[in-house]
């Protein structure tokens, strides 16, 4: 079973990088500004979170600090599911 950074990622890659592993972002880099995410991935990745691990995204949760790059990512999803 994959640790929550490894099912973030593997979501990533094969939602939106469509397996290109060479276009993966750091964990620090931000999914808007590096074009690997938009608007309507945005909406994507939150449904991805809230069926993978169980949680619900509020509308106020919804901001870069949580959203905008795979360690914000893995942060918040850790916080939520603690």
């Amino acid at each position: 079973m994959l640790t929550i950074d490894g099912r973030i990622e593997e979501f990533i890659l094969n939602s939106f990088l469509f397996g290109d592993s060479g276009r993966m972002p750091s964990r620090q880099e931000s999914l808007l500004q590096s074009g690997v995410i938009d608007s309507t991935g945005v909406l994507e990745l939150i449904e991805f979170l809230e069926s993978e691990f169980d949680v619900r995204v509020e509308d106020t949760e919804s901001v870069p600090e949580n959203l905008d790059s795979i360690e914000n990512l893995i942060r918040f999803v850790s916080v939520k599911t603690a």
